[in-house]
C-alpha cells in the first residue's frame, strides 16, 4: 500500500532572528549609507583631495626632475676636475686651471669647488704666484661647507708655502690641532710645528715631537728619516728597533752579529 508523500516542516527561527529577506535589505541599505557618505564626502572635500593629490604628483616629478639635474651636474662637475688632472699631469697648469674655472660657482658642490680651487692653487704656484695660491688655499679653509679633511689640507699647503713669512706662534697655534699622532696630517703638521718650536728656541718640544713623527709607521719613510735625523740632533732618541732600522736601511747586520759572537767567546 503507498504512503501519502509528506514534507519536511521548516525549522523554526528563533524569536529576534532577521529573516533572509531582511538580511538582503540591511546590506542594500547599508551600501546605499555608505555611498551616500561617499558622495557627501567627495562633494564636500573632493577639490581638496583632488589638489592634495595634484601636489604629491608635481612634488614627486619634481624631485625627479631635480634628482636628475643633480646627477647630470655632478657628473659633468666629476669630468672636468679629470680632465684638469689630466692636463696637470702633463704639466698644463694653465689649461688645467681654465677647465675647472666653471666649478668655482656657487652651483658646484663644496668638495667639488675646493678641489677646483686646490688645482687652481697648483697652477698658480707653478707660476710663481705664491699671493694667489696663498688666497685660493685661504678660501678654501674658510669654507664652511667644504669638507673637513680639504679645510685642514688647505692649511697645511698655505703654511708650508708661507712658512718663512710667518711667526713661530702663529704657525704653531694654526696647526698644533692637527700635529696630533693619529691625525691625517700628523706628518705633514707636525713637522712645521716641530721646525716653529725650533726656531722659537723650544728644543725639548721640537724633539719630542720629531721623535713622534719617526716612530709612526704610517708615515713616509723619507719623512721618518728626517724627523728621526732631527730628534738626533736635538738629543731625543726616536729609534724604536735598531735591527729593523739597519735593515730598512739596507745595512747587513750579519757580520756584525758573528764578530760580537766571537768577541764574547
Amino acid at each position: 500500500m503507498a504512503r501519502t508523500p509528506t514534507t519536511t516542516p521548516a525549522p523554526a527561527q528563533a524569536p529576534g532572528t532577521p529573516s533572509h529577506e531582511d538580511e538582503v535589505l540591511i546590506r542594500e541599505i547599508d551600501e546605499a549609507v555608505r555611498e551616500d557618505a561617499v558622495y557627501t564626502f567627495m562633494r564636500d572635500h573632493g577639490m581638496k583631495v583632488l589638489g592634495v593629490i595634484t601636489l604629491g604628483v608635481a612634488a614627486l616629478g619634481g624631485w625627479l626632475v631635480w634628482d636628475h639635474y643633480a646627477e647630470t651636474n655632478l657628473e659633468q662637475q666629476s669630468e672636468a676636475l679629470i680632465s684638469a688632472l689630466d692636463y696637470a699631469d702633463q704639466r698644463d697648469f694653465k689649461t688645467a686651471a681654465d677647465k675647472v674655472a666653471p666649478l668655482l660657482a656657487d652651483g658646484s658642490s663644496p668638495g667639488a669647488r675646493s678641489a677646483a680651487r686646490f688645482i687652481q692653487a697648483g697652477a698658480a704656484l707653478e707660476e710663481g704666484n705664491t699671493d694667489k695660491a696663498t688666497g685660493l688655499y685661504k678660501e678654501i679653509a674658510a669654507d664652511a661647507d667644504a669638507p673637513p679633511a680639504l679645510r685642514d689640507l688647505a692649511r697645511v699647503r698655505d703654511i708650508s708655502i708661507n712658512f718663512d713669512r710667518m711667526k713661530p706662534a702663529d704657525v704653531i697655534a694654526q696647526l698644533a690641532p692637527l700635529a696630533k699622532p693619529g691625525n691625517a696630517y700628523f706628518g705633514s703638521a707636525g713637522e712645521l710645528v716641530a721646525m716653529a718650536h725650533l726656531e722659537s728656541g723650544n728644543r725639548a718640544e721640537a724633539g719630542k715631537l720629531f721623535a713622534e713623527i719617526a716612530k709612526d709607521e704610517d708615515q713616509p719613510e723619507t719623512l721618518r728619516s728626517r724627523a728621526r735625523q732631527m730628534a738626533g740632533l736635538m738629543g731625543v732618541d726616536a729609534v724604536v728597533d735598531v735591527d729593523k732600522l739597519m735593515k730598512d736601511q739596507g745595512i747587513d747586520t750579519s757580520a756584525a752579529d758573528s764578530d760580537s759572537a766571537a768577541a764574547a767567546e
